[in-house]
């Protein structure tokens, strides 16, 4: 029953998630050379112009930035792009470790959008987009996997976390977006002893999940 310790800590914590909002808040991020001013002002660009569809939050964002950069990830795997704004934050850490982003897309359009706003931002060359089944497709991804997200259609969540954990070197990260929406996912994260995870709820729900040495 571990799991639904873990999604009744992440439902509570959602709950709560506005009054911590008014307690603490960072404000927007700063950006210290020229090409983190140019990628996050295509990323204020995006929210402007309301094409942040079905894209993470600012505070989920600035996580995925942080968890990548601090893994020194050279190698990310996204399962949902949508219009690019979640891999732009993504790209924020790459330029710093050197590293490539892969990210998978069902929708053309969508994907189109999240190319016009890569290379806007300067950072195609850190990007690659593939289009089509992301169920099919991330089988052909090249491990080692430093940090994979997964935020796509709910129901292929499970079956995301078997195909890509193989590829997901030791002591790299599985982060997952809406978690409180994938009791299922919950309980295979916790439930296994090669994994450990909390739950980061500022946002929109987003599972940190470490694969143990």
């Amino acid at each position: 029953m571990r799991f639904l310790l873990y999604l009744t800590i992440a439902i509570t914590a959602a709950s709560a998630q506005q009054v911590g909002r008014n307690a603490v808040s960072s404000g927007q991020p700063l950006g210290k050379s020229a090409t983190e001013k140019r990628i996050l002002a295509v990323l204020d660009g995006i929210v402007k112009s309301h094409e942040t569809y079905l894209s993470v939050p600012m505070e989920d964002g600035r996580a995925l930035r942080l968890l990548t950069e601090s893994a020194n990830a050279k190698n990310v795997v996204e399962i949902g792009t949508s219009t690019g704004y979640s891999g732009l934050w993504f790209c924020l850490a790459l330029e710093a470790t050197g590293g490539h982003l892969t990210t998978f897309e069902l929708d053309h359009e969508r994907a189109t959008r999240a190319r016009m706003h890569f290379y806007n931002a300067g950072v195609d060359s850190l990007v690659t987009v593939v289009e089509g089944d992301a169920h099919e497709n991330v089988t052909k991804v090249n491990g080692p996997i430093d940090v994979a997200f997964i935020d796509a259609d709910k129901d292929g969540y499970v079956d995301y976390l078997h195909k890509i954990l193989p590829l997901v070197r030791p002591g790299g990260l599985i982060l997952a977006h809406n978690v409180e929406m994938v009791p299922d996912y919950i309980k295979a994260v916790t439930s296994s002893p090669e994994l450990e995870t909390i739950f980061y709820m500022q946002g929109g729900g987003l599972a940190v999940t470490l694969k143990k040495h």
